[in-house]
């Protein structure tokens, strides 16, 4: 009997994870999917050319919800996918990640009675304020089978009460994605003139950070004097990218770029600033050092072993971690354990046997 598994997405950035999962699947006797994303057909968030430079399908079904309120949104998803998983009957669904959609898809697919995925489990910030923590703790509590990326991750799943039979530790499907296109990766117009490995990259996108308009201000100042002789490439969305252009004229903002564009960018610089935990976790798997603007990360193991530094919200403490960046005092880093590209085969695996 074919086995049915259920992708669910609910923004841009789960596609990325969910590409290598989509291939092995296709690549798996007995084993078919559905691909389901929360939002609309035309939402202008996944670029044209997202979908070939992951070399993946677009999604089957568009549920086509859109709307800024969780609480709406949470609701719209709630009855959109009832209705579909009613009309397309699943033996598996898999969500991703931590978003108000995900946590919604979880709920339903557990009121119908369905095995639950959750593919990068265990993670947390522990801080009960933010409403992906919320998230996390639902989908984390209901789901049957727990994908987590390491150790730590492992050990939050454990001490919460999940069963262990339900955790399978199976590493970081993200590098999954980033070990399939490394040989495909663009380098992007906006490195004309400038050469590999002598550039910086920033990424801002956490509202609270932009937000702090005298904060972001000393931040990028620390940036600007510490690199004055380095290039800091800014790939930012408009609202970021206006607010950096006003605050500052020596860091170079530039149009968001294609994943594989971005690749390039980020594996071939000389270090990286960002609030991204994607980004952080891209930079130790290409060993590039990396500063984390946030005082926590939900995979620990970037900064016990790889390439990350947390320096929280702390412009004193960013300028003295870049400037042991560009002075080349940076620590020795190592790959944590399974995060070696695999992860999909793995938890295919775990799907047909279990």
């Amino acid at each position: 009997m074919e086995q049915h598994i259920c992708i669910f997405t609910g923004a841009r950035p789960n596609f990325v994870k969910v590409a290598p999962l989509v291939r092995a699947i296709s690549q798996t006797e007995g084993c078919s999917y559905e691909l389901v994303y929360a939002g609309r057909e035309d939402d202008p968030t996944l670029e044209g050319s997202l979908f070939s430079d992951l070399q993946m399908p677009r999604p089957d079904v568009y549920l086509g919800v859109d709307c800024e309120n969780l609480n709406e949104l949470t609701g719209q998803v709630l009855s959109q996918f009832e209705r579909h998983l009613e009309e397309h009957p699943a033996h598996t669904v898999i969500v991703v990640d931590d978003l108000a959609s995900t946590m919604a898809a979880a709920i339903v697919t557990k009121k119908r009675g369905l095995r639950l995925a959750h593919l990068v489990a265990g993670t947390r910030s522990f801080d009960i304020n933010m409403p992906k923590e919320i998230n996390r703790l639902v989908i984390d509590g209901l789901s049957d089978l727990l994908f987590v990326a390491g150790m730590g991750s492992s050990s939050v799943a454990t001490r919460e009460g999940a069963e262990m039979h339900k955790i399978y530790m199976v590493g970081n499907i993200l590098l999954d994605t980033l070990r399939q296109n490394h040989a495909r990766w663009t380098r992007p117009a906006c490195l004309d003139g400038i050469e590999d490995g002598s550039y910086l990259v920033l990424t801002i996108n956490r509202k609270a950070l932009l937000a702090d308009e005298q904060n972001l201000q000393r931040m990028l100042d620390a940036i600007a004097d510490v690199a004055a002789d380095v290039p800091v490439i800014a790939p930012l969305r408009q609202l970021a990218s206006q607010k950096v252009t006003a605050l500052t004229q020596r860091i170079r903002p530039v149009s968001p770029l294609s994943y594989l564009d971005f690749g390039y960018l980020t594996a071939h610089a000389r270090g990286i600033i960002t609030d991204s935990g994607n980004v952080a976790e891209e930079a130790t798997f290409n060993n590039v050092p990396c500063i984390t603007l946030n005082s926590y990360t939900e995979h620990i193991e970037t900064v016990k072993q790889g390439t990350n530094e947390l320096v929280g919200e702390d412009a004193d403490r960013l300028r003295q971690v870049l400037s042991n960046l560009l002075s080349n005092s940076w620590k020795t880093s190592s790959l944590p354990d399974r995060w070696d590209g695999r992860t999909a085969e793995r938890i295919v695996k775990i799907l047909t046997e279990d």
